[in-house]
């Protein structure tokens, strides 16, 4: 499989997934627990190389992402900004 980069990052939601976790005081390591009782088994490395966008996220991952994040898909996505 080849992998692309979009503005020389691997996905569109990591600074957003890093805003959400620090604005409800979530270490990486808290995140990556509620994300596996959600049922997405993800470790802290993995949610550290994710924020700095060096690591594609799946869609059920960020659909697991929204909801324990308590934020929108489109907001993840930033999709208002993005897309014109």
């Amino acid at each position: 499989m080849k992998i692309y980069d979009y503005a020389g990052k691997k996905n569109l939601s990591g600074d957003r997934i890093h805003r959400a976790r620090t604005a409800m005081r979530l270490s990486q390591a808290d995140l990556a627990a509620r994300m596996q009782v959600n049922g997405v088994l993800i470790g802290r490395e993995a949610i550290s190389k994710i924020e700095t966008g060096d690591r594609l996220i799946a869609d059920y991952e960020l659909l697991v992402f929204s909801k324990v994040l308590n934020v929108s898909l489109e907001w993840l996505l930033d999709a208002e900004n993005r897309i014109q």
